[in-house]
């Protein structure tokens, strides 16, 4: 667990250095402080919501066999798959007794327990959310909807429990607690859709990358453009997708035909109105405290790491 974190390498040794703050973490501190509280109350909430979303991430790359997701071999390439599932399980366990520390700074076991509640209903959403993103990568046909009940629940169901638990934190009432919530759920699906269009495109935007190469991942660029396309290129992007790995010359001609029908442009579109749902949906706080988390939400529509 260490090791994914970033805190040693494979051998044990201390490296120097730290990960940058995730975005469903700075979205609990954010909100706490938008809510009147301090945000050094809601760390656990901060601290819990990291260690789960990092549970996913391990269980990810072996599910989607990702040897090196960052800049350093996966824990199931250096390890096993096996020793992978066990930490990404104490990953989650951690996360979950690391957000019953909030009665240590005081906030009621009744509000503690609802926090706890929400994680794991988190927990159980993101799992159907990656289990409906397993799926759709053996069909050619998924909806916008889908996808967007998808990443609803993979990546907004977190980031709903981040801001809905640091509003508990903050005493904040049980309908500020639901604003906060929705406004979570649609900052986290903001963020993965830039998450997906990144993925998409890769860092040199050739499309290079293990999503498309082996996953054949049904990101909104994609769903977008075979839904609203002409048959023809359906029929060239589904011939594409019917191999069984995509060769370098495969993943060109998507990216062209994404390309051409605007498909990034218009999934960024989606990212940005999402986020200004979420913000139009608060009330009760701040000017301040609003323009905070209008920040934070241009930041996951940007794909914020």
């Amino acid at each position: 667990m260490r090791y994914h974190l970033g805190w040693v390498d494979e051998q044990g040794q201390t490296q120097s250095g730290s990960a940058p703050l995730n975005f469903q973490s700075a979205l609990a501190l954010a909100s706490c402080e938008a809510l009147g509280g301090d945000f050094q109350s809601a760390l656990p909430v901060a601290a819990s919501v990291d260690l789960v979303y990092n549970f996913t991430l391990v269980h990810g790359d072996v599910q989607a066999g990702r040897a090196e997701p960052g800049d350093r071999p996966s824990i199931w390439w250096v390890w096993g798959p096996a020793q992978a599932i066990n930490a990404g399980d104490g990953l989650h366990a951690l996360g979950r007794t690391t957000m019953m520390r909030l009665a240590q700074n005081d906030v009621p076991a009744d509000r503690v327990l609802r926090a706890v509640g929400s994680l794991d209903q988190a927990c159980l959403s993101l799992c159907e959310g990656q289990y409906m993103d397993l799926q759709f990568q053996d069909q050619m046909l998924v909806s916008s909807a889908d996808y967007l009940d998808m990443i609803g629940r993979k990546a907004g169901a977190l980031a709903a429990c981040a801001a809905e638990s640091a509003a508990l934190t903050a005493g904040s009432t049980d309908d500020v607690c639901a604003q906060f919530a929705q406004m979570g759920r649609s900052m986290g699906m903001a963020w993965q859709i830039a998450r997906d269009i990144d993925d998409l495109w890769g860092e040199r935007g050739d499309g290079m990358t293990p999503s498309n190469v082996i996953n054949k991942k049904k990101s909104l660029p994609l769903v977008h453009t075979l839904e609203t396309a002409s048959v023809s290129i359906k029929r060239e992007l589904g011939a594409i997708y019917m191999k069984r790995v995509l060769e370098d010359s495969d993943i060109a001609k998507m990216i062209e035909i994404l390309d051409n029908t605007d498909a990034r442009q218009t999934s960024q579109a989606k990212a940005k109105e999402l986020v200004e749902q979420a913000l139009a949906g608060l009330g009760g706080v701040s000017q301040q405290g609003k323009d905070a988390l209008a920040g934070l939400g241009q930041w996951a529509a940007e794909g914020g790491r």
